[in-house]
């Protein structure tokens, strides 16, 4: 019995050795100047598997690690740190590595680059929760396409006579034959004259609109009753 108990103590001592703690520091800066800041955070291995609070100079322990591959990140509400990539060595004693991780990407392969043990953070980018609402801007008014297009069409409607007004002569004129033309187009293709409006766009001359019979009117179909009578 006593060889079996010796080994289970040996086991036991061998767990005990292998586990580690993962040690580091938050670096305070601009952005993330002191632990008033940074609020309630901890730094965790795998979204909470372990995990240590962070203290008011920085510093950071987790406790207890015990040998495999892990992702630590910074869990807090304002700001965002990098994630990093932690191999807990299976060696006696225990030792860390530490490679920068980018989320989302895979673990294996991992990266060449090792960082340094403890581990130091600093605030990479603070979270804006509250946009401010924009005040009147009349440039961004301005460039929104539909006021272009109103403004646009308003300097046409303004400008358009002043331009003909200095128009040579023969180019006023050829305007003027060209505007007749798409009239005649259009007129001919709301009359359903498809033929027409081709051709009038394709010809020199604006093409006849083709006009719409007289209705027969009460005159008409009285005069034409009374020489029915008649014969």
């Amino acid at each position: 019995m006593v060889p079996w108990i010796a080994s289970l103590l040996l086991l036991g001592w061998l767990r005990i050795v292998v586990a580690f703690a993962v040690k580091g520091d938050i670096l305070w800066n601009d952005m993330c100047p002191g632990p008033e800041k940074l609020g309630r955070s901890k730094v965790v291995l795998d979204e909470g598997k372990y995990y240590g609070g962070i203290q008011q100079d920085g510093k950071f322990t987790i406790p207890g690690v015990p040998a495999g591959t892990y992702v630590l990140s910074v869990s807090t509400h304002d700001f965002t740190f990098d994630q990093l990539r932690v191999d807990i060595l299976n060696t006696t004693p225990p030792a860390v590595e530490v490679r920068p991780y980018i989320p989302g990407t895979p673990l294996n392969p991992p990266s060449s680059v090792i960082l340094p043990h403890p581990i130091s953070l600093v605030a990479r980018q603070k979270h804006d929760y509250f946009v401010a609402h924009e005040s009147f801007s009349l440039l961004a008014m301005f460039k929104n396409p539909m006021m272009m297009i109103m403004l646009l069409t308003a300097v046409m409607a303004i400008g358009t006579p002043y331009l003909m007004k200095n128009m040579d002569p023969e180019a006023l004129e050829e305007m003027r034959a060209s505007q007749a033309k798409i009239a005649s187009a259009q007129s001919a293709f709301a009359t359903g004259d498809f033929k027409s409006s081709i051709s009038a766009l394709m010809s020199d001359e604006p093409a006849a609109v083709p006009q719409p019979q007289p209705k027969a009117g009460p005159a008409q179909n009285k005069s034409r009753s009374n020489k029915n009578k008649r014969r």
